[in-house]
């Protein structure tokens, strides 16, 4: 029989924050910059989003889940339009989309940053 003793623990590593739940403060944040990153990113920044923090609040995961089907409703409709530039109506829908795409993404990331909830008209509920 040895006296070894069990190896010491890991350091713990005050920047990961594994399966906690963030504040109201951090919660708010990034569901103002996820609604935000649509405008730019189209569906990309909604869909890390949603699955990096839909664990670390409800408060996240209701906005990551509302932009995530919005943009990809957005980008659906981004694709007719672009099908159907052949014909006039096609640029006539690109535009609209981006107008769309833009003003319902600041007045969300509005409501998130006042820790409203919101949800988004025209959106297909893909994920919830």
């Amino acid at each position: 029989m040895s006296d070894a003793t069990p190896p010491p623990p890991p350091p713990s590593n005050p920047y990961q924050q594994g399966g906690s739940q963030l504040n109201p403060s951090d919660e708010k944040l990034w569901a103002t910059l996820i609604h935000i990153g649509g405008i730019f990113f189209s569906f990309v920044p909604a869909l890390v989003g949603y699955l990096i923090l839909k664990d670390k609040g409800p408060f996240v995961r209701a906005h990551t889940a509302t932009a995530l089907n919005f943009q990809i409703t957005m980008a659906i409709a981004y694709v007719v339009g672009i099908i159907t530039t052949f014909i006039v109506i096609g640029i006539f829908i690109l535009i609209a989309v981006a107008v769309v795409t833009i003003v319902f993404s600041i007045i969300a990331a509005v409501k998130a940053n006042q820790g409203q909830p919101y949800t988004y008209p025209l959106s297909i509920k893909f994920v919830s």
